[in-house]
């Protein structure tokens, strides 16, 4: 068993997710049922796992990450606030099949597919629509164009940024995301302005496929 220092070692903490959890949480309490298992794919530093289960103790959370540092946080940060419902963090990359884990009753994903290239997005809401039976929901968040658009300079600047990176990264038009998820299965069910210039963005799975 690690030591505390090692722990606390392993604890990573980003400040943006200490700002944005709650705004989240607020939606997340409309749109995911009321018990069942929830799959978060990069889950990063593991910040907002805890708080979203240890907010929601009718549902487990199930948090994931193709990082070991991230699921060493992960793990980090369940050991230090002893969240009963919070599951031990799968080893997730989505681009490499098949998933660790069959079913789920929602998905969540946070600031991950403009951190990554279209083909992550694609596998993404490819293997939710595997995970999530009829009604399940999907829920993205980060920041999208719309309308082909920007809708702040802040995240143009944003954009510049994740393509000078990689050239496959950066803000994807919100439109191509919701085609994307109606060629899986989903239907949009809708969006919602976030602070900072973000969205969450939720879909459902449709009964019969897309």
């Amino acid at each position: 068993m690690p030591n505390d220092d090692s722990l606390s070692t392993s604890r990573q903490s980003a400040p943006a997710a200490e700002r944005n959890r709650d705004p989240i949480l607020a939606v997340l309490r409309r749109v995911l049922p009321p018990s069942g298992l929830v799959l978060e794919i990069a889950s990063g530093t593991g910040q907002h796992a805890v708080h979203f289960a240890g907010a929601l103790p009718e549902l487990e959370w199930q948090p994931s990450d193709a990082s070991p540092e991230a699921r060493a946080s992960i793990a980090a940060w369940k050991a230090h606030t002893g969240v009963a419902n919070l599951r031990a963090p799968l080893e997730l990359d989505v681009m490499r099949e098949p998933w660790p884990i069959a079913a789920a009753d929602a998905l969540v994903c946070i600031n991950m597919i403009h951190i990554a290239p279209w083909a992550a997005a694609q596998a993404l809401v490819a293997g939710a629509a595997r995970v999530l039976g009829a009604g399940g929901a999907l829920y993205l968040y980060g920041p999208y164009r719309r309308n082909g658009a920007h809708t702040a300079e802040s995240n143009e600047m944003f954009d510049l940024q994740l393509r000078s990176r990689n050239p496959e990264w950066g803000v994807r038009d919100i439109e191509a995301v919701i085609d994307l998820a109606a060629q899986n299965g989903f239907a949009f069910d809708e969006i919602v302005a976030m602070p900072a210039n973000n969205f969450s963005v939720v879909f459902r799975k449709e009964a019969y496929g897309g």
